[in-house]
């Protein structure tokens, strides 16, 4: 993972409008996006790298384009883009319930990716579903399992970018999961979604 200082030194430069911020923003976490995309879409066939750098490419759009680069930190940038990749899954699972079910468009470079997804269709918004619920109750393992399963980073990685103990990290992903399973389990995730 790129370095913290530098991360945090080209989001600082960003905020405050120097030219060549962006690009030294983008050659720092790149990689590290990328890196994100493919173990989110690893279950995927194996031929999606194409389909990573348009996940890579959407998150940094989304990214520059949602919070005016507001980041105070890579923990901050790291955690908005495992939001970010939330949100794309998300909407392209949507996509592909519409496209199954007759309607919507989706651009013509995602519609490989999408059907590679539609096995996951449901599991991805029951998810979403739930993790909204688990925000009401704790925000702080939203993000986490927004890191975890989104993004893919381990334990030690989340509570390095968190500022957290490795060990509280691993209590609240254990709570977390255990909570999510329960929700997973009655079917109220999927019910939300059905009946919004």
């Amino acid at each position: 993972m790129p370095n913290a200082g530098e991360i945090t030194l080209a989001l600082q430069r960003l905020r405050a409008g120097e030219p060549d911020a962006q690009s030294r923003l983008i050659q720092l976490v790149y990689a590290e996006l990328r890196r994100i995309a493919s173990r989110q879409l690893r279950a995927e066939r194996s031929n999606h790298t194409l389909q990573s750098t348009a996940l890579v490419h959407e998150a940094y759009l989304s990214l520059l384009g949602g919070s005016g680069a507001d980041w105070k930190d890579r923990a901050h940038f790291f955690s908005s883009a495992a939001c970010a990749m939330r949100h794309i899954l998300v909407d392209h699972a949507r996509a592909a319930r519409a496209q199954r079910r007759g309607g919507g468009s989706v651009p013509a470079e995602l519609n490989d990716w999408i059907a590679g997804i539609e096995n996951r269709t449901e599991e991805i918004l029951a998810v979403d579903q739930a993790l909204t619920r688990l925000h009401e109750i704790s925000p702080r393992q939203e993000t986490i399992v927004e890191m975890r399963f989104y993004a893919g980073f381990t334990e030690e990685e989340v509570a390095e970018i968190l500022h957290l103990s490795e060990r509280t990290v691993k209590r609240e992903w254990a709570v977390a999961r255990a909570w999510l399973y329960g929700e997973m389990r009655t079917g109220r995730a999927g019910e939300a979604e059905a009946g919004g």
